[in-house]
């Protein structure tokens, strides 16, 4: 399990002195420990439902990396994204543009979308197919052009 995997890992990092590494894992450990014990929750979480916590981590890492760069404290955006990058070691590869490209032209043909009102349509299945192998933003550009 990858709850597992990551309490290992976290552990070596601390023999290794890796502080990046670290503080990534302790970051995705304590979002765990918040979904398990969040209110409706089971106590109980899936590969699944880290890889998505890890996918959100992820994406606030780059966010306040890209701030940091624009106030000229790359100090800060570079650990940002070094803490992104140890995080990006336990998601599923990533699609090629490609690959999404031709899998939303089968959604496409399959829902018989013509034109951008039909986006919508499109969305709400690709999101359901890719979920996990590709970024929303990427989808949604790749959407509006296959469509226009």
């Amino acid at each position: 399990m990858l709850e597992k995997q990551i309490q290992s890992d976290m552990v070596a990092a601390m023999k290794a002195k890796e502080t990046v590494r670290l503080a990534a894992l302790r970051g995705i450990k304590a979002e765990i420990l918040l979904a398990k014990t969040s209110e409706g929750g089971t106590g109980e979480i899936t590969d699944a439902d880290i890889i998505k916590i890890i996918r959100k981590l992820v994406k606030q890492r780059k966010e306040s990396a890209e701030i940091y760069s624009g106030q000229n404290r790359q100090d800060l955006a570079d650990n940002e994204l070094a803490e992104a990058a140890a995080m990006e070691v336990y998601l599923p590869a990533q699609k090629s543009e490609a690959e999404i490209e031709t899998e939303l032209r089968k959604i496409i043909e399959e829902t018989g979308a013509k034109n951008p009102a039909d986006m919508g349509r499109v969305m709400g299945i690709a999101m359901k197919r890719l979920s996990g192998e590709a970024d929303g933003k990427l989808i949604s550009t790749l959407v509006k052009k296959l469509l226009s």
